[in-house]
């Protein structure tokens, strides 16, 4: 299974220099928990949910832009990674997303939720019950002793 086929196509972006309480605000009103941070089409950053310090985190978003509080390296993966590829990524690299690219466009998103709802409905397609082959062979019987002794 490739990257294509368990991303979100639709990427939600952000400009470097809009207020962090803008961003965190778009990220409510969206229900996601990743902003890609681009400028002149070039990613430049990931914010995340973290970064903005949750629903509880309006001072660290008070009076903050989004090029403060961002990561500014992304882990970025062609969209023909294999699943297992990138999950290793995230879990080693400690991120909660990879950003999915084809040549410099952004096309995808992977998240953690994204692998989560993978395993829940299982990896592997169904496999049809394999049928029993029947035998055509013949054997040949065993001679049927008459009893001949008394119990």
């Amino acid at each position: 299974m490739r990257v294509q086929d368990v991303m979100t196509n639709r990427v939600h972006t952000v400009s470097p220099g809009i207020a962090a309480e803008d961003a965190w605000n778009m990220m409510r009103l969206r229900r996601i928990h990743h902003l890609v941070v681009t400028q002149a089409n070039a990613i430049v950053g990931l914010l995340s949910e973290r970064d903005l310090g949750g629903a509880k985190g309006t001072r660290t978003r008070e009076n903050q832009t989004v090029a403060d509080l961002m990561t500014a390296k992304v882990l970025t993966v062609l969209p023909t990674t294999p699943v297992r590829k990138a999950a290793n990524m995230m879990r080693g690299q400690s991120v909660g997303c990879l950003v999915v690219v084809d040549g410099a466009r952004i096309v995808g998103i992977v998240t953690v939720a994204d692998l989560l709802e993978l395993i829940g409905r299982g990896i592997d397609p169904p496999v049809a019950a394999a049928q029993r082959p029947t035998l055509n062979h013949r054997v040949p019987h065993r001679k049927q002793h008459r009893a001949t002794g008394v119990w």
